[in-house]
């Protein structure tokens, strides 16, 4: 951030009083700037034994698989912005189950929801962030072609509760672990 939104003043980055952490504080007009975690929210929609993917359009991870999800709009709750996501992704009508996984990925300033989810219909029209949105089972998931962490993990964890007989709400983190130099 360079600019303060309220007056255009250049910002400067400090620990303001009462505070603990650095943020983008304007000295013109003393508005604090504070940048929060956004929130991906997103379903794991069924049908039958299969499970809702979609093959990605846009970067990042461009041709992998995920499920539909992606950011919270302003002025919407979680869970509505889950069904919003997989129309837009997948062209799937849904009915919203619970809460399912809810996964923070600090390196990235995110968290991560996704809810379980059940098709009305098998019409799908991915929209123009899919290239795909198509159904597997448990053995046909291409787990080499996933495109994010927090999609396996919740897809692992979705499979092991339908195994059990059991679903349960998880949670968890995911920290960034450099690779090591080659």
């Amino acid at each position: 951030m360079k600019f303060c939104s309220t007056c255009g003043h250049e910002v400067v980055l400090e620990v303001p009083a009462g505070d603990n952490r650095p943020r983008w504080c304007c000295p013109k007009c003393s508005t604090v700037h504070y940048q929060n975690p956004k929130m991906v929210v997103g379903t794991v929609a069924v049908w039958e034994d299969k499970v809702l993917l979609c093959k990605r359009a846009i970067e990042p991870r461009y041709g992998y698989w995920t499920l539909p999800a992606g950011f919270m709009e302003n002025g919407e709750t979680t869970d509505e912005g889950a069904a919003r996501e997989t129309l837009e992704e997948a062209g799937a009508r849904i009915e919203l189950g619970p809460l399912y996984s809810l996964i923070d990925v600090p390196h990235v300033d995110q968290v991560h929801l996704f809810y379980r989810a059940t098709l009305l219909h098998l019409d799908f029209d991915p929209g123009p962030e899919s290239l795909e949105a198509r159904l597997f089972t448990e053995a046909e998931i291409p787990w080499d072609d996933i495109a994010f962490r927090t999609v396996g993990q919740t897809l692992r964890w979705f499979f092991e509760d339908r195994s059990r007989g059991r679903f349960e709400l998880h949670t968890s983190a995911i920290r960034y672990t450099p690779r090591p130099a080659a």
